[in-house]
């Protein structure tokens, strides 16, 4: 079954309708009193914490990886590091926790040379949704939001 939200129906070459004429779309209907709610299976936005570590590289080469990782992957909130540890805060967008953490444990493998990484290893991995981050902030506790934002040392 396709679902298309309300206003998005697919247009066509010249954008006509791309039902064949006289074809009928079903229509839902929500009874008086009933609440509408998110189907289960749409992303939701996840708080992700990538840290690594690994032999000591020059501050100003991990400096300029973390930078060319940020350039080329603009959804980077922060980034932490030292000569030989770094942290990568950001927000993913994905189906569920095991969707999130899948794409955070490639991201520094898959990227190692195309933004000159250092050849370190992922140590730790934290994977929280957008509510329980916002709690924690609220209750002084966990990480303090993202600012400022950008690629900074330790």
């Amino acid at each position: 079954m396709r679902r298309v939200r309300p206003g998005t129906a697919s247009r066509g070459a010249g954008g006509a309708s791309s039902h064949a004429a006289g074809e009928e779309r079903a229509l839902t209907s929500v009874a008086a009193g009933d609440r509408y709610e998110e189907p289960k299976d749409l992303p939701r936005l996840w708080h992700v914490t990538l840290s690594v570590s690994g032999r000591e590289a020059p501050l100003k080469e991990v400096r300029r990886a973390l930078e060319q990782l940020a350039h080329d992957h603009p959804f980077l909130l922060t980034s932490r590091y030292a000569n030989d540890h770094a942290e990568i805060r950001y927000w993913e967008e994905a189906r569920d926790l095991h969707d999130a953490a899948a794409v955070a444990l490639r991201l520094w493998g898959e990227h190692r040379q195309s933004a000159g990484l250092p050849p370190w290893e992922i140590v730790g991995l934290e994977v929280i949704d957008r509510e329980t981050y916002h709690q924690r902030i609220a209750e002084g506790y966990g990480p303090p939001p993202a600012t400022p934002v950008g690629v900074h040392p330790y």
